[in-house]
């Protein structure tokens, strides 16, 4: 599958372009709050632009239309959940944040539950942005490492210099722009695709909806209560609470929200980038339920998504193209592999078979650009939190603006560092290591909702009882994943979580408000010297 000069020609030009844009608003960067809230003076669809293109990182790009590849439109219904939980946001989140006046998401813990609360969040978050940035890396650099034949590590490293540049000459201003620029090369390259696609079908349209549909390609999923399965009440419960963490709590939403230039421009920044999404996964879903459709009446395609596949696994095992059975080793792993280890590869094997050049080029432009979109947003986010929750909370409270400056510039660097070097850790690792990685970013997310909506929904409680609901919300949440895991003990098997892996997100978190609110029935709500609110300075 060659990559022409043309093709190479359109994602060179968009790499130059975004780095361009970087330095363009250098001068633009001429106090802290300028790199980390753009000076408060962002128009609301810019802001939502870039939530949009945040949201929808290189990961989503993939495996949505794989999702409805190998299964159906379950995945929808997460989508769904997002204008409820937009509307929660909007209402009980953001006012907070626009009338604290402070640019960290987690300061609000601090006034709501004490130091340990910020330091709690903002830690786990820093951390998790490590992984996340080596994730989205990954996952975007090894389908082209493999269908191209470039080298994944070439790959990895010069997506994470250029993001990191960018994000460190610009700030904040210039990643917005640049996400709100990647969201029309995303939209526009799905669009192409999927046109490409329904044009290429012998049968037009009518044939991908007759193909998909009598293999139940568009079917939402499980109806029944079941909590143990992915249902679609499982599904829609987790999305609530999922994109609840996303609007309401996650610094790189709340970021948008600090820069925009006022309170209505914030409100219209979640809307665009709330209802922007819900569209858009339909339209990502329905290029994975025409892929299915494509590959049914092309097999010999499907075989080679199998080789590429089985590639892809024997390079994250070691095993070397000069191994003397690596063509035994790739029929064997290939002829093992399911539908579903296929359905994240079908798309780009698309992309680099059977689009024509330059439009080629611009489809792994805009992969790239789901990639970017996160990574750059994750950088200028982590750099806030180290710069306001931990050098200047707990080291020089009375830091100058130029101080301030060069931490936030040394920590995008020092994250675009790590989070590059955990992608390029990933390249030796298996998907299994990854699943656990996401499984337990889901308990730190599950702890971090929950905080919050205790502050909430149970005003009285403070003190020893918030940390004791917590912590025992806490321990349930890891109960809840680690038991589901190869590291519980086959022994213990009685006494693992029986719900589905979706669940823990939403029991977590629905425990710490039952404590909190059993706590303040019986009286025991906390100490008077910690009792405040989250208004209070």
């Amino acid at each position: 599958m060659a990559f022409t000069g043309l093709d190479y020609t359109v994602l060179v030009v968009y790499f130059v372009a975004i780095m361009a844009m970087g330095f363009y608003f250098w001068a633009r960067n001429r106090s802290a709050d300028d790199f980390s809230a753009g000076g408060r003076s962002l128009p609301g669809w810019l802001c939502g632009l870039s939530i949009f293109a945040t949201y929808l990182s290189s990961i989503s790009y993939l495996a949505l239309p794989g999702k409805a590849f190998v299964d159906n439109w379950n995945a929808f219904m997460y989508s769904l959940a997002i204008p409820i939980a937009a509307a929660i946001a909007v209402r009980w989140f953001l006012p907070l944040y626009r009338e604290s006046g402070e640019v960290s998401a987690y300061s609000l813990l601090e006034r709501r539950f004490g130091l340990w609360a910020r330091l709690f969040a903002s830690g786990f978050y820093l951390l998790f942005q490590i992984a996340r940035i080596g994730v989205v890396m990954y996952l975007m650099a090894l389908p082209m490492a493999v269908l191209f034949g470039w080298d994944i590590r070439l790959v990895i490293a010069c997506t994470g210099v250029v993001v990191t540049i960018y994000s460190f000459v610009g700030g904040i201003v210039a990643v917005i722009w640049a996400d709100a620029i990647q969201a029309i090369v995303l939209l526009a390259g799905a669009i192409l695709a999927l046109a490409i696609l329904l044009l290429g079908m012998p049968g037009g349209p009518a044939e991908v909806l007759s193909v998909a549909n009598e293999n139940h390609k568009f079917s939402l999923g499980d109806s029944s209560f079941l909590v143990s399965e992915s249902t679609i009440w499982v599904v829609l419960a987790f999305g609530l609470f999922d994109n609840l963490r996303n609007f309401g709590i996650d610094q790189s939403y709340v970021q948008r929200y600090i820069a925009s230039r006022s309170d209505r421009e914030a409100v219209k920044s979640v809307w665009v980038g709330a209802l922007l999404y819900v569209p858009v996964s339909a339209l990502f879903l329905f290029i994975g339920s025409s892929l299915y459709a494509y590959y049914e009446g092309h097999p010999q395609d499907l075989d080679e998504v199998r080789r590429i596949v089985a590639e892809q696994k024997l390079m994250q095992a070691g095993v070397s193209l000069d191994a003397p059975d690596y063509s035994t080793q790739l029929t064997e792993m290939s002829s093992s592999l399911s539908e579903g280890d296929l359905g994240d590869r079908v798309f780009p094997h698309f992309i680099a078979a059977h689009l024509p050049q330059g439009v080629r080029g611009l489809l792994i432009a805009a992969v790239f650009a789901a990639a970017m979109s996160t990574v750059s947003t994750s950088l200028n986010s982590s750099a806030t939190l180290v710069m306001s929750d931990f050098y200047r909370r707990l080291f020089r409270r009375d830091s100058t603006d130029a101080q301030n400056i060069g931490v936030l510039r040394l920590s995008t660097i020092a994250w675009g560092a790590m989070g590059t070097a955990m992608a390029l850790a990933l390249v030796r690792l298996t998907d299994s290591t990854l699943d656990v990685w996401w499984t337990l970013s889901g308990v730190l997310g599950a702890g971090i909702v929950g905080l919050f909506l205790l502050g909430i929904t149970v005003p009285r409680l403070h003190g020893a009882p918030a940390i004791t609901a917590f912590a025992i919300g806490g321990l349930a949440i890891a109960w809840m994943t680690i038991s589901q895991t190869s590291v519980w003990p086959a022994a213990w098997e009685t006494y693992a979580n029986p719900m589905d892996k979706f669940m823990t997100i939403v029991v977590g978190p629905c425990l710490m408000i039952g404590l909190g609110l059993l706590f303040t029935t019986i009286g025991l709500t906390g100490d008077q010297a910690s009792r405040k609110d989250w208004s209070e300075s």
